[in-house]
Formats: structure tokens, C-alpha cells, sequence
């Protein structure tokens, strides 16, 4: 995947914090650090949108949609 160079301000605190997590060797470099975060803070966001969606929907109208014309495809099922 082709990469692109971006540039941060961090204030001191959030750099030194950064660079001892570098050291650690819980990262390889500030920038894979960075972009774990990033990956990180994108995904939660998503999830929370997506709970936010379905926490609007009607659990009545949602079971009535899925069984909807399910009693023909029953009927089709070979016995067991």
C-alpha cells in the first residue's frame, strides 16, 4: 500500500511519552506508533457510528423484515 508523509505538531509531554513507548520497543518507530493510533481511533469511530445506527432501528420492524416470506422457504426444507 503506497504511503504518504504527514506531518504532527505533539507537544513535549505527548512526544516524550511516544518516544519511551519507542524505546520500550512496544513500537518500532514513532510512525508506526502514529499509525497504529490512527487505525486504532478510525475503527472505534466506525464502531461507534454503527451503534449509533442501530440503536435507531426497531427490533419489531427488523424480526418482521427477516421473517418476512420465511414460512414459504420452510415449508421448501428437506426433512431431517
Amino acid at each position: 500500500m503506497a504511503q504518504a508523509k504527514v506531518a504532527i505538531t505533539l507537544n513535549q509531554s505527548l512526544l516524550s511519552q511516544l518516544d519511551e513507548l519507542v524505546l520500550e520497543e512496544a513500537f518500532s518507530s514513532r510512525s508506526q506508533a502514529v499509525q497504529e493510533a490512527v487505525r486504532e481511533m478510525l475503527a472505534r469511530l466506525r464502531r461507534g457510528r454503527l451503534a449509533r445506527a442501530c440503536a435507531t432501528l426497531d427490533p419489531a420492524l427488523e424480526q418482521r423484515l427477516a421473517e418476512e416470506g420465511l414460512a414459504d422457504e420452510v415449508a421448501a426444507w428437506p426433512e431431517y
